[in-house]
């Protein structure tokens, strides 16, 4: 019986072994669902399951945040990224929609220039980019950097 169960066993492990890691669930909008976690890997897995486009836009971002902000704090939260400063809080984070990606300066309105979207909340700006925007890659640097040194949001 012994050896009934190490067969069984066995075959199970080789079946697993050989399965495809699943493709992530798309959200309304696009926005790929990810499960919570935190630093690079589960960022980079939501960069990665972002649909057409948008995956090059989330290679960008986070390229820019990484090179503008050294040892910066990542995570996926509520299926988005977030970047933020250890025991500061997070100042950025990005989510996708189905014709943009949006980008949220969670302490936006103190930067200067301020982001060209609004929000219901005070502070909150929002920068959205679409496919064939040009990405003015100094003023994203400009507000990331900015962002970076003012207080986070705690989440």
């Amino acid at each position: 019986m012994a050896e009934k169960k190490s067969k069984t066993a066995a075959k199970v492990t080789a079946e697993t072994a050989a399965e495809p890691a699943a493709t992530p669930k798309l959200l309304s909008g696009g926005n790929p669902q990810i499960a919570k976690g935190h630093g690079d890997a589960p960022v980079q897995a939501y960069i990665a399951a972002m649909p057409g486009w948008k995956s090059e836009i989330g290679r960008r971002l986070d390229g820019i945040i990484t090179a503008t902000v050294p040892g910066v704090s990542k995570a996926v939260k509520w299926n988005s990224p977030f970047y933020g400063i250890e025991g500061q809080g997070w100042f950025l984070g990005v989510h996708c929609f189905t014709r943009y990606v949006k980008v949220a300066f969670f302490r936006g309105a103190l930067l200067d220039p301020p982001p060209p979207g609004a929000s219901k909340q005070k502070d909150v700006r929002y920068l959205d980019i679409r496919e064939d925007d040009d990405i003015d890659e100094a003023q994203l640097t400009a507000w990331v950097e900015q962002a970076s040194r003012l207080p986070g949001e705690r989440m």
